[in-house]
């Protein structure tokens, strides 16, 4: 059960402004401060390093006093859940994150390994009822009134997930016609980021948009979803895919391009290089990442499985600037 203080209920249903993104409420602390912790590429029964990276999640968690955490997809290793029976998700998420700071929600997008199981499953209110704290939807907006979380379902984006012949299977029940599935998404998520008046607008996705790891910028997302964030004035970007910790300036925006995809299996020394953009961390290794928010300031630090911080970077606001 989580504590007292979580207030389950100020997590509100409120109405559907837009056909794919579903609207949430989180309240944020009494000061309209936020803190929160994002992890992903995670589950893995606590292997490979799982279980030290949430331990270490807990303590940080519990030094903050997080509001809540952010899952960035391939939430189940390695072909995602077979059913909503299936017990890899108590092993590997339930039975993990077991520290009394992170039982908190969790907010998740799937990943193109969700996509490879049964991905309806991972959507199913069932999966609330075993673990309350669970969350995942395809795309959807978390209002906290000092930020706008807008998730984003980026694995249909990815070309090569549709090639024909392909070594992997994918369930895109739920997706439709294609094209039309991103079109209407992407007209959905301009939409909602010009109508934000957040302090702080957030996109998390799956996959990088620039990323110098294994697999580099998703080419499909720099073309189609980048130029929506820059337009809008986003923040950051946070994503998984890459099993690393990243975090990229953009060279055209003040848009900070931030990867946690560390939650277990790492690459070790599988990087693609320096690209145009600035590079302020990449580590392959282990960990996670903690932001911490107010009206004024935003602090990102990224940890590794030992709870040592690896980067710690600040972004300044005006107090009464304008979106």
């Amino acid at each position: 059960m989580a504590p007292l203080h979580y207030l389950f209920l100020s997590l509100c249903f409120v109405s559907c402004t837009f056909a794919q993104l579903k609207r949430f409420h989180h309240s944020s602390m009494e000061d309209g401060s936020l803190n929160f912790l994002v992890v992903g590429d995670w589950g893995r029964r606590g292997d490979y390093n799982q279980s030290d990276v949430a331990f270490q999640m807990g303590k940080i968690g519990n030094e903050l006093d997080i509001d809540f955490v952010l899952s960035t997809g391939d939430n189940f290793y390695d072909n995602g859940l077979t059913g909503v029976n299936d017990p890899t998700f108590e092993e590997s998420f339930t039975k993990v994150y077991t520290a009394t700071s992170l039982q908190k929600q969790w907010y998740s997008v799937l990943g193109n390994h969700d996509y490879r199981g049964d991905a309806e499953a991972q959507l199913d209110p069932i999966l609330r009822k075993i673990d309350g704290r669970w969350l995942c939807l395809r795309s959807f907006v978390i209002d906290t009134e000092i930020a706008e979380f807008f998730f984003v379902d980026t694995t249909p984006f990815v070309d090569q997930y549709f090639a024909i012949p392909n070594e992997h299977s994918y369930d895109w029940r739920g997706i439709g016609v294609r094209e039309k599935y991103m079109a209407n998404l992407l007209k959905d998520l301009d939409s909602a980021l010009r109508e934000s008046h957040a302090k702080w607008k957030i996109v998390v996705g799956h996959h990088a948009i620039r990323s110098v790891g294994h697999h580099g910028d998703t080419e499909e997302l720099v073309k189609r979803l980048l130029p929506i964030l820059e337009t809008n004035n986003v923040d950051f970007y946070m994503n998984g895919h890459d099993h690393c910790l990243e975090h990229i300036t953009s060279k055209n925006s003040p848009l900070q391009f931030l990867t946690s995809g560390a939650g277990s299996k790492a690459w070790r020394g599988d990087a693609k290089g320096w690209n145009e953009n600035g590079v302020q961390l990449f580590y392959d290794g282990q960990g996670f990442m903690s932001v911490q928010l107010n009206h004024m300031v935003a602090e990102l630090r990224f940890y590794n499985v030992f709870g040592r911080v690896l980067h710690k970077w600040h972004m300044s606001k005006p107090l009464h600037s304008a979106i």
